[in-house]
């Protein structure tokens, strides 16, 4: 896995939301710490909360390093049809989050999947490596199985392999790779790869050729694949699978 070094770099971060990622105390708890001279950057006494740190500066709280935080973690997860991928939701929608296993740490997803999409989602307990995954600059593929009501012709799948421009906004190659069609059925099946993945892209762009997608599912993410994985589950990839798929990458984590 391939990343850009500017992609790999640390942003600078709040010096109390550092402490509180850490583990040691809650975000409110830091900057007390902060007011009261009792931390430290590289060697220098800190007393604004605001101050910016990067990864290489030396913290310590009370002349002590910060706590390691958890190694990430990666799991997969079976997103039925009808929940939103965010942690909240004005309309109060059902999310992917309100029903997770009260032992798993908090995580955010690796991209999205649309309200009425289905399938693989990754969910991680690092910002930094779902960045990485879902960052088209990593060259994984993204596969998924479509039902659209209408026929595929040559044509499209030629125009679709070289990319397309629909309303201003240009969608990179898709490649369409199998098709099923039933003639008893006005409906198609196919697969498809993508290497991004913009807001409800294979809806718009099947919308595009007069196509509506009535089901879709993601199959695969990168080398991680959906599988037997039943519709609602979890299933965590373990750290050795992380980091043969990361290499040296995961070194910045």
């Amino acid at each position: 896995m391939q990343m850009s070094a500017n992609l790999l770099d640390k942003k600078p971060r709040r010096i109390a939301k550092v402490i509180a990622h850490s583990g040691l105390c809650s975000r409110r708890d830091a900057e007390q710490l902060i007011k009261t001279g009792r931390v430290t950057v590289n060697n220098e006494v800190i007393k604004e909360c605001s101050t910016k740190t990067v990864e290489k500066d030396l913290i310590l709280v009370d002349g002590e390093k910060l706590p390691k935080q958890e190694k990430p973690r990666l799991w997969k997860y079976y997103k039925p049809s009808g929940l939103i991928t965010t942690h909240k939701d004005e309309n109060r929608r059902p999310t992917v989050f309100n029903n997770m296993p009260s032992h798993l740490p908090r995580v955010i997803s690796v991209g999205r999947l649309d309200l009425n999409s289905e399938g693989l989602l990754l969910l991680t307990n690092n910002g930094d490596l779902g960045r990485l995954l879902e960052h088209p600059s990593s060259g994984w593929i993204r596969r998924y199985r479509l039902r659209v009501h209408g026929r595929i012709n040559k044509d499209m799948i030629k125009i679709l392999k070289k990319g397309i421009k629909i309303k201003g906004i240009y969608y990179a190659p898709i490649i369409i790779d199998e098709i099923k069609e039933n003639n008893d059925s006005s409906n198609s099946w196919l697969t498809a790869k993508i290497k991004e993945g913009k807001n409800r892209e294979l809806r718009i762009i099947m919308q595009n050729f007069g196509l509506k997608v009535s089901r879709l599912i993601r199959t695969s993410y990168g080398p991680f694949q959906l599988g037997n994985l039943k519709n609602g589950n979890l299933e965590e990839i373990s750290y050795k699978v992380i980091k043969e798929q990361l290499g040296k990458n995961i070194n910045y984590l």
